[in-house]
């Protein structure tokens, strides 16, 4: 059962450096009691939106992220934001770590297409890994971030905005995985094709999630898990989970599909999942069972996965549409799920776009 939600975005801080509308470019929500929290994967900012008594989201607030954190090109407007989570008062922002392929343009002569094609790009500011503080303003009853505030929980300890760092062109998490079996031949492919690419990130105490849109291997989609630890300096530093390595891999048979995000609820993890490639096909929303109560890595097969929904996506004449990227716990029994490229159907007014609410509980 679909029902429909509304997003309010406010004219003023809704359209990015490039031109374009945060509602047609939403590729993250994160619920926080009275808040939702998205990203347009093209800028360098997170939107808040607060509850209204009608229902809908509005009171739109944007972030710069460069207020924050140090990004590696500060010059750069795109971070290519695909997940947030929110754990120990910290709201944790992920980018894809992926590279991109250049796309051919129509009215080019087909020598200078093929040579677009070519062409494979790498964004320093895509391999995020952050976390900034967050706290709820008992005031306005709205949650807001902070470079360095008091922890609320330990009086004295100080929250610090902080991120994993690599060199210039990459990040630590990317620098340990060229050596990984599975994951380092993919490493030079660009994300849209089967390419290394991050679209899911969910926190549970201090485990952080990662959801890999690819590679996909032989239909087995995987999830790393990281766990990180902070130096005298505020540094982060991945921490050591396995003998050999600082994280842990957990493959899921999702039939082929690639994930693009990731929700912890209760013991279980709830997995958006869609197509690797560029292409329209199946989205549907899986439950693992008992993700959670597991501290070794992990081979779930299909038949221990629970499938809860599929998920409207564009085909035919809307080929490319309404393509489902962001996934948020709503309530015990409904997830919200947010589109990039909105059919115009899903549009109205000018700033604002409407939002799947998704019963996954009977």
């Amino acid at each position: 059962m679909t029902n429909k939600i509304m997003l309010q975005f406010d004219p003023q801080q809704c359209i990015n450096p490039k031109g374009k509308h945060v509602r047609d470019g939403l590729s993250t929500v994160l619920r926080t009691e009275n808040n939702l929290w998205l990203s347009c994967d093209e800028s360098t900012n997170i939107e808040r939106l607060s509850l209204s008594d009608n229902g809908s989201f509005g009171g739109h607030q944007s972030f710069d992220l460069t207020n924050y954190l140090d990004l590696p090109d500060a010059g750069n407007s795109e971070i290519d934001i695909e997940g947030m989570g929110m754990g120990d008062n910290y709201l944790w922002i992920v980018g894809s770590h992926s590279l991109k392929r250049k796309k051919p343009r129509r009215h080019d002569t087909i020598e200078d297409q093929m040579k677009r094609l070519s062409k494979v790009k790498n964004d320093p500011n895509r391999y995020l890994l952050a976390r900034i503080p967050i706290l709820i303003d008992k005031a306005s009853g709205d949650y807001v971030l902070h470079k360095e505030c008091e922890d609320p929980e330990q009086p004295g300890h100080m929250l610090r905005a902080a991120q994993l760092h690599g060199d210039s062109d990459s990040s630590i998490l990317t620098e340990v995985l060229k050596h990984d079996e599975h994951i380092a031949p993919f490493m030079r492919i660009p994300g849209k094709d089967n390419g290394f690419d991050v679209e899911g990130l969910t926190i549970s105490g201090k485990r952080i999630f990662i959801g890999l849109r690819g590679p996909v291997l032989r239909g087995w989609a995987m999830i790393l898990e990281i766990e990180t630890e902070e130096d005298e300096k505020g540094m982060l530093h991945l921490k050591q989970l396995t003998k050999n390595r600082p994280y842990k891999k957990h493959f899921l048979n999702l039939r082929g599909k690639g994930i693009r995000e990731l929700r912890a609820c209760g013991d279980d993890i709830y997995i958006l999942a869609g197509p690797t490639m560029d292409l329209d096909g199946v989205i549907a929303i899986y439950r693992w069972p008992g993700a959670l109560l597991n501290e070794e890595e992990a081979m779930v097969h299909n038949n221990e996965l629970e499938h809860l929904a599929e998920v409207p996506h564009g085909r035919n004449e809307q080929s490319g549409k309404d393509k489902a990227e962001g996934l948020a716990v709503f309530d015990e029994e409904h997830v919200l799920v947010v589109f990039d490229s909105p059919t115009d159907a899903r549009k109205e007014g000018e700033d604002v776009v409407i939002a799947d609410l998704i019963k996954v509980l009977k």
